[in-house]
């Protein structure tokens, strides 16, 4: 049948391969690929290629002996941990969908809410959610590790192992900021609001895996956790903020939130300062690579002075942003009072003309001069 030049198709589904089709059925195929390494694991040859990429490898702990007890499993760095990565990486993508179609959209359409808070309700429940995940795994491995009860022993055992909960976590951590990077283009992100998704993603990944590979991870984890408080307290304020619309409702979200985020950034300073500054400077001086020694003057400084940036940066932006909103409320009040002023005038202009249409077509024209020329002399 020959198609007829500009009939709209009644077929719904988009062509295969194209960029539509991989839009919705993005987690279909992602978890499509993950499966492949699933079901490797079940065939005899392809099983140990499969096993490099779901289970955690470099293992450290030494269980040989058959007398002796049983240790608990220890982990360092390495390259395989970039297979783990991008397997988690997949997870997460399917998660991300997961999330999204089941819970946030179910809930944006009980909201009715417009194209634009629509955008920012799906970025702060979806940041929401990650902030609030890692910040309570982070919070059980400090209490597992016991990392808080005696803190010194974060510089003098340096490099410390790592636990299987705490290593699983730098691999998903990884993974998740490496993730927003696809989600850019699966989830339509508008080109003007995808610098803040990347600068976010980009400032994650690289602080994340720098503690990750200079051995740094329990101060991480820490400082992490510290930081996923501050800004879910900041999203859940403006969730409020989006789905309640009272006033003093987000008020009191918006000041719970705004002094939480500047104690946990001079929390974080003290914290960092304590660890690279003083605590590593305790032990000695030593840098060799193949046992992930970085304890120089020049890594412990240079750590301390991106974490003292960071949140120095992060501090200009949260005040910017509160004297943006200051602006703004104050622009908001002016307008309220110069359109109730403006319906006061237009009430007395129309008593007034309600009162002349009383008065013969002779005595409205002299009631008008009359009117005038008493504004006048106001003036």
């Amino acid at each position: 049948m020959v198609a007829i030049k500009g009939r709209k198709t009644t077929n719904k589904n988009p062509p295969i391969l194209s960029h539509e089709f991989v839009i919705q059925n993005h987690a279909d195929i992602v978890s499509c690929v993950a499966m492949v390494f699933v079901v490797g694991l079940m065939i005899q040859i392809t099983s140990p290629f499969a096993y490099t990429f779901i289970a955690l490898q470099h293992n450290a702990t030494d269980n040989t002996e058959t007398n002796g007890p049983w240790q608990p499993l220890k982990y360092t760095t390495g390259w395989k941990d970039n297979c783990a990565i991008f397997f988690y990486f997949l997870i997460t993508i399917v998660m991300h969908a997961v999330v999204q179609e089941y819970v946030l959209d179910k809930l944006s359409k009980r909201l009715h809410l417009s194209k634009i808070k629509l955008s920012k309700f799906n970025e702060s429940s979806q940041l929401l959610v990650f902030y609030i995940i890692s910040a309570l795994w982070g919070i059980d491995i400090i209490m597992r590790d016991n990392l808080l009860i005696d803190i010194p022993s974060l510089w003098n055992s340096y490099p410390m192992l790592m636990s299987f909960s705490m290593k699983l976590y730098f691999i998903g951590q990884i993974a998740y900021w490496l993730h927003n990077y696809p989600e850019l283009y699966f989830q339509r992100i508008k080109r003007e609001n995808m610098s803040f998704m990347i600068l976010l993603s980009t400032v994650g990944f690289l602080f994340t895996t720098a503690g990750y590979i200079f051995n740094f991870q329990q101060i991480t984890v820490i400082l992490l956790v510290l930081h996923f408080i501050g800004d879910a307290l900041q999203h859940g304020a403006r969730l409020v903020h989006i789905v309640y619309r009272q006033e003093q409702t987000t008020k009191t979200a918006f000041f719970m939130a705004n002094s939480a985020y500047i104690a946990v950034r001079v929390l974080t300073l003290i914290i960092a300062a304590v660890y690279y500054v003083y605590g590593l400077s305790q032990i000695s001086d030593n840098l060799d690579y193949e046992i992930g020694v970085f304890n120089h003057p020049a890594v412990r400084f240079s750590a301390f002075g991106l974490v003292a940036l960071l949140q120095a940066y992060l501090v200009y932006k949260f005040v910017k942003r509160q004297r943006q909103r200051a602006k703004e409320a104050r622009g908001t009040i002016v307008t309220k009072v110069k359109s109730k002023n403006l319906r006061v005038n237009r009430k007395k202009d129309k008593k007034a003309a309600s009162e002349d249409d009383d008065l013969p077509e002779v005595d409205q024209a002299t009631q008008k001069n009359l009117r005038s020329r008493t504004s006048v002399k106001a003036k």
